[in-house]
C-alpha cells in the first residue's frame, strides 16, 4: 500500500532534514543565521493553515524540535543497530528515508512512534529549562499529595509533559487528520503511541529536608525518564506490532488475522509486510547491508548468516588502540595503559550486481 510522495511525513520541518536536501538546507541555515521564522515556516511543503499557524507563533518551539532530531535518530539507530534496516541513509539521497515511510510498515510504524515521542520530549524538556515563552513547569502540581512514602509537598519543576503532549498533537496530527484513508488513521495511530510512551515513564522524584536529611518533609516534582527507556519500550512494541486492515465503513482497523487480538492504544500497527532488506532498493528506501560488520559468534539477527542474507562474508584483520592493564589508585583514580589489540572484523559481501534494483 503505497502513498503519493506528496502525502508523507511533511508534517515536521525538522523531518525533513532526512528527507529533502533543499528543505533541511533552508532549516539549518535559519538556526545557523538567526534568520527569520516566517521565511522559514512558509517555505517548507506540504504543511497544512494550521500547522504554518503553529509555526509562525512558536519559533522557539520549532527551535526545540530541531535540537531533538539528533537525538531521536540516534534512538532510532540504536534500536536497529543489529538489523539489517539500521534507520540510517546515504548522505548523499535524503529521499531513501522518505521511500521508507512511504511502505505502510512496520518500519515505518516505529519510525512515527519515536519521533512523535520524541517531540513530546524535546518540547516538554524545552519547557521546564524555561526556553518556551507559552509553557514553563506543570503548573497544576502544587500543593500537598501523598504517596506510600506519607504525605509531601509539591516543588522543584515538574516536566509539563501535558503541554508537551498537547503541542505534539495538534501540530503532528494536522496532515493525517486531513486524509481520510487507511495511511492517515495509522499515522495517526502510531503518533498517539509514541507520544503516550513517553508519559508511561514519567516519575516521581523527591528530596528531604530535615535534621541530618531525616525527611520529615519531602519536595517532590514529576520528572521524564531518559529517552532510552522511551525507546527500549516502543522496541518491544515494534516487535510486537499488529498487522491490520480497514474495518469495512473505513472509519478503523481491524486484525488483519483473526488470531491475533485487538490493537490497543499502545500498540503499533502496519498494513504491509516488510522487504527483507538485504540489497539497495530504491524503491523500498534499503540500502541493503553490503559493508555492514556482522556477528561471526552471534545467532541472532546480527550473525553473519542472518545480516548478510546468505551472501557470505570478508574478513579483514584489523589493529585498535585499547585502554588495559587498569589498575585503581588510592585515592581516588583508575590509570590504564595503552595497549595494541587485533581482532578480525567481518563485513557482509555484496550481490553479484551492486546497483540499485529497479521493478520490473
Amino acid at each position: 500500500m503505497n502513498v503519493p510522495l506528496g502525502g508523507i511525513w511533511l508534517w515536521l520541518p525538522l523531518l525533513l532534514t532526512w528527507l529533502t536536501p533543499e528543505v533541511s538546507s533552508s532549516w539549518w541555515y535559519m538556526r545557523a543565521t538567526g534568520g527569520s521564522s516566517r521565511v522559514m515556516c512558509d517555505n517548507v511543503p506540504g504543511l497544512v493553515s494550521r500547522q504554518r499557524q503553529l509555526c509562525h507563533r512558536h519559533p522557539d518551539v520549532m527551535r526545540a524540535i530541531g535540537l531533538g532530531v539528533a537525538e531521536w535518530t540516534a534512538e532510532c539507530q540504536h534500536q536497529f543497530r543489529q538489523h539489517r534496516w539500521n534507520c540510517n541513509t546515504l548522505d548523499r539521497d535524503h529521499s531513501l528515508f522518505g521511500r521508507v515511510l512511504l511502505r505502510s510498515s512496520r518500519e515505518s510504524a516505529f519510525v512515527y512512534a519515536i519521533s512523535s515521542a520524541g517531540v513530546v520530549f524535546a518540547i516538554t524538556r524545552a519547557c521546564s529549562q524555561g526556553e518556551l515563552k507559552s509553557c514553563s513547569c506543570d503548573p497544576k502540581k502544587k500543593g500537598s499529595a501523598k504517596d506510600s512514602k506519607g504525605t509531601f509537598d509539591w516543588g522543584g519543576c515538574s516536566d509539563n509533559i501535558d503541554y508537551g503532549i498537547k503541542f505534539a498533537r495538534a501540530f503532528a496530527d494536522a496532515k493525517e487528520r486531513k486524509g481520510k484513508d487507511a495511511r492517515a488513521l495509522m499515522n495517526l495511530h502510531n503518533n498517539r503511541a509514541g507520544r503516550k510512551a513517553v508519559k508511561r515513564f514519567l516519575k516521581q522524584e523527591c528530596k528531604c529536608h530535615g535534621v541530618s536529611g531525616s525527611c520529615t518533609l519531602r519536595t517532590c516534582w514529576l520528572a521524564m525518564a531518559d529517552f532510552r527507556k522511551t525507546g527500549d519500550y516502543l522496541w518491544r512494541k515494534y516487535n510486537g506490532a499488529i498487522q491490520v486492515v480497514m474495518n469495512q465503513d473505513g472509519t478503523g482497523f481491524t486484525v488483519a488475522n483473526k488470531r491475533f487480538k485487538k490493537p490497543t492504544k499502545n500498540d503499533l500497527v502496519y498494513f504491509e509486510n516488510s522487504p527483507d532488506y538485504c540489497i539497495r532498493d530504491r524503491e523500498a528506501g534499503s540500502l541493503g547491508t553490503a559493508g555492514r560488520v556482522c556477528n561471526l559468534t552471534s545467532r541472532g539477527m546480527d550473525s553473519c548468516e542472518v545480516m548478510c542474507c546468505g551472501r557470505g562474508y570478508d574478513t579483514s584483520h584489523v589493529t585498535r588502540m585499547t585502554k588495559c592493564e587498569c589498575k585503581f589508585h588510592w585515592c581516588c583514580a583508575v590509570r590504564c595503559q595503552d595497549c595494541l589489540e587485533a581482532l578480525d572484523v567481518h563485513t557482509c559481501k555484496a550481490p553479484k550486481s551492486a546497483d540499485w534494483t529497479t521493478p520490473t
